[in-house]
């Protein structure tokens, strides 16, 4: 193997523009569900199951370039997911989930207990009505797999570790299994 094969790829004149727009657009979360860029193709990036992204299948290391691209990241009503700047929409892919819960807390408010996620690119966000946690059925066990939405159509999945810390907090009635978060019952099952 040369040297040159294994390194991460450069990045491509496109990617290198992409990636000025999006610091240009500014630190945090830009408003990327007001912009409407023309669609420019798509570009050979994911994000993968386990939360890693590559670009041109290789690793994308630096971790503030994975929370910038984070942070211009949209998913459409046609269910694609595109980097999104003021003047362009680039589709990529995504194989489960656009991000990892990677830490929860649980405080105890006056409208009952209130569960705080953190995602593997530093976003925090209390589970409620305008962050709803999901549940799907399957995974390699057939057990329950959490997701939360973040922003937009953007969703964490909680990792495994955080999904049996989940788990302690279900109770049941007649309505079935549920977690309560924020004042809202998010129902473990089929049918929600």
């Amino acid at each position: 193997m040369t040297e040159a094969s294994s390194t991460v790829a450069a990045p491509s004149p496109s990617l290198e523009a992409l990636v000025g727009r999006a610091e240009r657009a500014g630190m945090g979360v830009p408003p990327v569900e007001a912009w409407n860029p023309p669609f420019c193709g798509d570009i050979d990036m994911e994000i993968r199951a386990d939360g890693s992204w590559t670009y041109e299948g290789s690793p994308i290391g630096r971790e503030r370039l994975v929370r910038l691209f984070s942070s211009v990241l949209r998913k459409d009503e046609d269910g694609r997911t595109y980097l999104v700047t003021p003047v362009e929409r680039l589709g990529i892919r995504v194989e489960d989930a656009h991000f990892l819960a990677v830490e929860m807390s649980r405080d105890e408010r006056a409208e009952g207990p209130v569960l705080t996620f953190r995602t593997n690119v530093g976003d925090v966000v209390e589970a409620g009505p305008n962050h709803p946690i999901r549940f799907g059925l399957g995974g390699k066990d057939g057990g329950f797999e959490p997701y939360l939405l973040v922003r937009g159509r953007l969703e964490a999945k909680l990792t495994r570790a955080l999904a049996f810390d989940l788990a302690d907090f279900v109770e049941e009635d007649d309505g079935g299994a549920f977690v309560r978060s924020g004042g809202t019952r998010f129902l473990i099952g089929p049918g929600r």
